[in-house]
């Protein structure tokens, strides 16, 4: 078990004034340590500190920022290992890919620091210059998910701080601790208040939603939750960027190479034990080459090492709760039920642990739950097309719109048939990358606004123009 954790207030640790809750290690199912239950009247506390701290922060220059978030870099890379052994114990993934997502958090970081926030000149004429500027927006409200804890936290804090606002960060119930840590990291380089976390069930979230004091929020999650803040938002019309659920469609065309490409698509559609936003999640692949795909990803499957990631060699960590565990249950036993031909897994592992092994669902089509529905988990249905403009169809049937994929030797077809998807990224012969540099974001009920690059830190401002009479 862990040592404990607190909340940080204006630059203070304080514990929770509600008490505190159980994270669970979704690998044992025992408590990895208590987390500090915060009351609504902390988070007054958090907002105020917050505004409190933007009325100097808002004015510290760009290179002071950009020096200070490479001190949190150095920072994070000098805890590295603490971070990712939280990150297993209270997410499930295996080590290395705690490690990884360490070190994702150290370099967006340090990318978001050398941004430059620019100002363009729109006119300089003899009598007159017009400018457009960036300003920060005030206090930011950061809700995060459990499936990438410390990397959202990241993606939604550094570009608000790049651009001079201050935060309250409020992380998913399931995944807690490492928020916790990493903003106890940044209260020791930035001033207080600047950076600030509570953690708490859906009240609090609620709360954020509708508090006066909050200018923006950034939340990742689910698209129901998102529709319950964005209605709560109004009250203030705060900003929102939004990236909410999806459930991306790929596409393999007849000429693509089976044994080239599998692993990739094996290893985009089980990012995080398939536990990932941007996972490939339906599997359209032409009827040539339906039963060798399927064959070759079953056998990629089957090879996985499947447990508690903090043991050598596993690779395959468990679904992160009890929740998402009977949602893909539920899923694969409708499949079951409807016809579909299970190539490998379909099972949960007994014991304790919500381990679920890796599983290659066939002959099923649209219609089915596990087709229609985000299973956000260790589970990809394959679905036979014959006919391209077909599958097309299907794949933007969906009501989300956040990624997609088409999978092809001839890269000019590939990218005409790609730039009809009705997502937000549509890869070609790859899934679910998302780049520091690269503007990333939905469409349709896959929510509004983008993350990542120039783009996604202006979200972070509003645009002042000065027009200036010579």
């Amino acid at each position: 078990m862990l040592n404990s954790f607190a909340l940080t207030i204006n630059g203070e640790q304080v514990a929770g004034a509600a008490g505190n809750f159980d994270v669970i290690n979704p690998a044992t199912e025992t408590v990895t340590a208590a987390a500090p239950l915060a009351s609504i009247e902390q988070l007054d506390q958090a907002v105020t500190a917050a505004t409190n701290a933007f009325k100097t922060w808002q004015h510290t220059s760009n290179e002071e920022r950009q020096s200070l978030m490479h001190k949190i870099a150095d920072s994070i890379e000098a805890n590295a290992n603490e971070l990712a052994e939280i990150i297993v114990l209270e997410q499930g993934k295996p080590m290395f890919l705690a490690q990884a997502e360490v070190g994702g958090a150290v370099a967006w970081t340090r990318y978001n620091a050398e941004l430059v926030i620019p100002v363009k000149i729109i006119e300089d004429s003899e009598h007159k210059r017009i400018e457009a500027h960036h300003k920060p927006l005030g206090v930011v409200a950061s809700i995060t998910p459990w499936n990438w804890p410390l990397m959202i936290a990241i993606w939604h804090i550094m570009p608000a701080l790049r651009t001079g606002n201050t935060v309250v960060c409020k992380p998913s119930e399931f995944t807690p601790l490492n928020t916790l840590r990493l903003v106890e990291l940044i209260n020791e380089i930035l001033p207080a208040g600047v950076v600030n976390v509570v953690t708490g069930q859906a009240d609090i979230g609620g709360a954020i939603s509708s508090h006066p004091g909050i200018s923006k929020i950034v939340f990742t999650g689910s698209t129901p939750t998102g529709q319950r803040i964005m209605s709560s938002a109004a009250t203030n019309l705060k900003r929102l960027t939004l990236e909410l659920g999806g459930n991306d469609a790929a596409i393999v065309l007849p000429d693509a190479d089976v044994d080239a490409i599998a692993e990739a698509i094996f290893q985009t559609a089980f990012l995080n034990m398939g536990q990932t936003c941007a996972a490939l999640k339906r599997l359209y692949v032409h009827d040539d080459i339906y039963d060798a795909l399927c064959n070759k990803l079953s056998d990629i499957a089957q090879a996985q090492v499947v447990g508690n990631g903090m043991e050598a060699g596993v690779n395959f960590g468990p679904i992160q709760n009890v929740n998402q565990f009977n949602i893909v249950n539920d899923l694969v036993e409708d499949a079951k039920a409807n016809g579909a031909r299970i190539l490998c897994g379909g099972e949960a592992l007994k014991g304790p642990g919500y381990f679920y092994p890796p599983t290659i669902v066939a002959d099923i089509s649209d219609g089915t739950r596990l087709v229609d529905e985000e299973q956000f988990g260790p589970v990809l249905p394959v679905i036979r097309y014959t006919d391209v403009e077909d599958a097309l169809a299907r794949a933007n049937s969906a009501s989300v719109g956040l990624g997609g994929s088409v999978w092809s030797a001839n890269i000019e077809q590939a990218t005409e048939i790609a730039s009809k998807l009705e997502c937000g990224t549509a890869w070609i012969n790859g899934h679910a990358e998302v780049l520091p540099h690269a503007p990333f974001g939905g469409c349709k009920m896959s929510g509004f606004g983008v993350e990542f690059g120039e783009e996604g830190m202006l979200e972070y401002t509003c645009m002042q123009v000065l027009n200036i009479n010579k």
